[in-house]
């Protein structure tokens, strides 16, 4: 089966609606796209959470109107049903990859069937119906996704007025002070930011559904859809980001794979955040105006390509940093130098970037010997700008 250009197309039955959005994710995630969620008159094949009660009498209804289109049912139990594949709760992704294999396999021999039986003036009757049972519930995918109103939401801009309240700062630590760039740095796996990265990178990696635990609010990451779910508002999460964890709740942080069950408990839609937006947020908050330790402040740093600004946190010049950065490699110092900015901004700016890998150290001489060129024409930077805003706003 090529699971990339021919997924399978599937319909789910007797689930409540957020187990049903799990399965879509776990089938775009773990499973690689084998199979796609589909209407009910679209499907080739039927998965049945086999558990739910009165489901016997359903699948007994949907097996008599479409004889010909097999089952995968999700149950605790073993079963011995002819067009029925079941797959042991909870589910492994394995077993389901064998389920939706053996699925292909019997609706090949359908088709062979129904070419032979048509060559011979008997046709069988189609395993792919047009109508629908109304006994049944069927999952469509709906427009849920707009209610995740964190995740879409605007993009905040902090102004400079409001910004050391918003960050918060270091006590004892004068970041603007070129005296103390040295020591004006701050190492992410002592916050939760290391954390978090840390837990978003295994779970992007193995394609899992991933629970972060830290003896606060668990985070809940969906990587194939880039979104977290955390039941906890931004003040809360500002807080506990601000905190210095690495003596005190190391041991006690772990990252743990989900079951398709345990995954798919109600969540608020509300809840739901964008990884990058969540990860940018973070960082800004361990930050505190401080740039990450994995910077040489005495090297150029170059941008990569432009933030999302439309969907992260905005903190004060970042569109005007972002516009000198992506022209060449600069030292952050000659960043603040040639924008007449306080370096805390120019901090906390690459501190988000370089946690959503959108920045790194340029180490080539010619890169430095760029880098320290302050001369830059204000007429052509405002053009630059104004194109740069001219394209967020359309």
């Amino acid at each position: 089966m090529d699971k990339s250009k021919n997924p399978l197309k599937v319909a789910l039955h007797g689930m409540e609606d957020r187990t049903a959005k799990t399965m879509v994710m776990y089938l775009q995630g773990p499973c690689r796209g084998a199979a796609v969620v589909v209407s009910d008159s679209e499907a080739d094949v039927d998965v049945f959470d086999a558990d739910v009660a009165g489901v016997g009498a359903l699948m007994d209804a949907h097996r008599a109107k479409k004889p010909h289109r097999p089952v995968i049912a999700l149950s605790l139990r073993d079963g011995e049903l002819a067009h029925v594949f079941y797959v042991k709760k909870p589910v492994k992704t394995d077993d389901m990859l064998g389920a939706l294999n053996k699925a292909v396999v019997f609706l090949g021999r359908i088709k062979q069937n129904e070419a032979q039986n048509t060559q011979t003036g008997n046709p069988v009757k189609s395993n792919v119906e047009k109508a629908d049972n109304p006994n049944l519930k069927s999952f469509v995918i709906d427009d849920d996704e707009r209610k995740k109103t964190a995740k879409h939401q605007a993009a905040m801009q902090l102004n400079e007025k409001g910004f050391n309240a918003f960050i918060g700062n270091v006590t004892g630590l004068d970041v603007n002070d070129p005296a103390q760039f040295a020591v004006a740095k701050y190492n992410p796996k002592d916050y939760f930011q290391g954390h978090v990265e840390s837990a978003f990178k295994i779970s992007r990696e193995q394609g899992e559904i991933m629970q972060l635990n830290s003896g606060w609010s668990p985070v809940i990451i969906f990587p194939q859809n880039n979104e977290i779910w955390l039941d906890a508002d931004d003040k809360q999460l500002r807080a506990f980001s601000g905190l210095v964890i690495s003596n005190t709740l190391d041991g006690k942080i772990s990252t743990t794979a989900l079951t398709f069950e345990s995954s798919s408990l109600s969540r608020s839609l509300e809840k739901f955040h964008s990884m990058d937006a969540f990860l940018w947020k973070v960082a800004c908050w361990a930050s505190k105006g401080r740039y990450p330790v994995a910077i040489d402040v005495t090297q150029p740093v170059y941008l990569k390509s432009w933030p999302n600004f439309t969907r992260l946190l905005i903190t004060p010049h970042a569109l005007r940093i972002s516009a000198l950065l992506i022209r060449g490699p600069r030292t952050l110092a000659n960043v603040a130098e040639v924008l007449n900015i306080k370096p805390q901004y120019v901090f906390v700016f690459i501190s988000a970037a370089y946690a959503l890998g959108l920045t790194g150290q340029a180490r080539r001489e010619s890169d430095a010997l760029i880098a320290q060129t302050a001369e830059i024409k204000a007429n052509k930077n405002k053009g630059f700008l104004g194109r740069i805003m001219s394209k967020l706003r359309g």
